[in-house]
């Protein structure tokens, strides 16, 4: 499994942004071979985390490429700035049994 973290530091609205990632990056990210799955969080003071994984590292650049250019022209207006990126496989994954 692989994983991409972006962090935004600068958010004017990270409510606006989760509601607007929901809609148009949780479609892209459905359609796009090898997702598994995609989360954000508030880190409160204008930090907002999105976590994906995807099967490898060959689906999660293919989706991310999508991803940025969604980003860019659909969320401009809440001035996110540059995200801080890691990447990485996952090593230890653990899950519930419920």
């Amino acid at each position: 499994m692989y994983m991409v973290l972006r962090k935004y530091t600068k958010v004017c609205s990270v409510a606006d942004a989760a509601r607007r990632a929901k809609s148009g990056i949780g479609q892209i990210l459905k359609q796009s071979h090898g997702f598994k799955s995609y989360y954000v969080l508030d880190g409160g003071e204008s930090v907002c985390v999105a976590v994906m994984t995807f099967e490898d590292r060959e689906s999660a650049i293919a989706a991310n490429k999508r991803v940025l250019e969604f980003v860019q022209a659909s969320l401009h207006d809440l001035h996110l700035g540059d995200p801080e990126i890691i990447t990485g496989d996952v090593l230890v994954n653990i899950e519930s049994d419920a």
